[in-house]
């Protein structure tokens, strides 16, 4: 006689709904609602249409930068040096079209060309360093991170640099279709870095070569081609970041990107990047970036100082990696 066999399951039946899944996936935009809607209630002026575009302004900055990021760290790379690279990018720009060229017409796209290429070039040399030289990344951008900034004092003997014409300042402070320009050229370049990464070949060789390095080389991908092309990228970007800040501000300054570091790996962390490489995306480095100015936004209208601030911000890093972590190894 034959054992009876089991009962199929029913038509009916649906696959339990995992909590733990689903949180570790939306983890980051749930925690932004939270937010939102803390410091709406301990704050009525945080949900004003007026605040959201300061929010919105201050997160294009280094939201830009962390674009980049993404591909650096999705390669299991990082980078260090994006806030000294922006201060010598955008104080070089400065120095360009004051001392050299002279107020015009076309100042802004000077100081634009300037910043962007001295940031892809200072990109460059450092992924170019990281290949040929064998060095890890974070050892090549932590020296970079002192070079830049050194460069950047020497410059200007450490003293701003302003006089921007409005053609110029526009591009800090003026509005396309009643949003910040930065917040324009955000969303662009982050929509930019998403088709890139999801849609063309040199995107799924860069979560290749995050994947494993050895394999992709193995499959034809140019490895060490990949990798400086991504701190060529992220050079880039925080070349025009500092170009935007400058024209925020009105004035390039020795000391500008401050701690940006921080912030930019903060957002592509929170946002579900693995910093082993190989997984992540430009739509959670969005996230993250808005997560970290809504806290940094809210925290400074319940007077909290910034100091407090870093401490946060530090803790939530480390809790976003842990609890991905324990989401990885408690699957069921």
């Amino acid at each position: 006689m034959t054992a009876p066999s089991s009962p199929a399951p029913l038509a009916t039946d649906k696959p339990r709904f995992d909590l733990l899944a689903f949180a570790r996936k939306h983890r980051t935009i749930l925690f932004l609602l939270l937010l939102v809607a803390v410091f709406g209630v301990a704050n009525e002026r945080f949900l004003t249409a007026r605040n959201a575009l300061n929010i919105l302004s201050e997160v294009s900055i280094y939201g830009i930068i962390a674009v980049g990021m993404t591909f650096v760290i999705l390669i299991g790379g990082i980078d260090v040096a994006v806030g000294s690279l922006l201060a010598f990018a955008s104080i070089a720009a400065a120095y360009v079209v004051t001392a050299v060229v002279g107020d015009g017409p076309a100042t802004w796209l000077i100081a634009l060309l300037v910043s962007t290429l001295i940031g892809l070039a200072g990109g460059y040399v450092q992924g170019k360093a990281v290949t040929w030289l064998h060095v890890p990344a974070f050892v090549v951008t932590l020296g970079g991170m002192t070079v830049w900034r050194g460069a950047t004092l020497l410059l200007n003997d450490g003293g701003p640099i302003s006089g921007f014409n409005d053609a110029y300042r526009w591009w800090g402070s003026g509005e396309i279709l009643f949003l910040p320009v930065p917040v324009v050229i955000f969303a662009l370049v982050a929509a930019a870095g998403h088709l890139a990464l999801r849609y063309t070949r040199y995107g799924r060789q860069v979560y290749a070569v995050g994947g494993n390095a050895e394999a992709a080389r193995l499959s034809g991908v140019n490895v060490d081609f990949i990798t400086t092309s991504v701190y060529a990228i992220i050079g880039a970007l925080a070349g025009l970041s500092g170009f935007l800040l400058s024209a925020r501000l009105g004035s390039a300054e020795a000391v500008a990107g401050t701690g940006y570091e921080l912030r930019v790996i903060a957002s592509v962390v929170i946002g579900g990047a693995s910093l082993t490489g190989g997984s992540g995306g430009v739509g959670g480095t969005v996230l993250g970036a808005l997560l970290i100015g809504v806290l940094s936004n809210g925290l400074v209208m319940l007077h909290v100082t910034s100091y407090v601030q870093q401490v946060v911000i530090g803790l939530i890093i480390v809790a976003a990696v842990a609890f991905d972590h324990y989401a990885r190894t408690h699957k069921a």
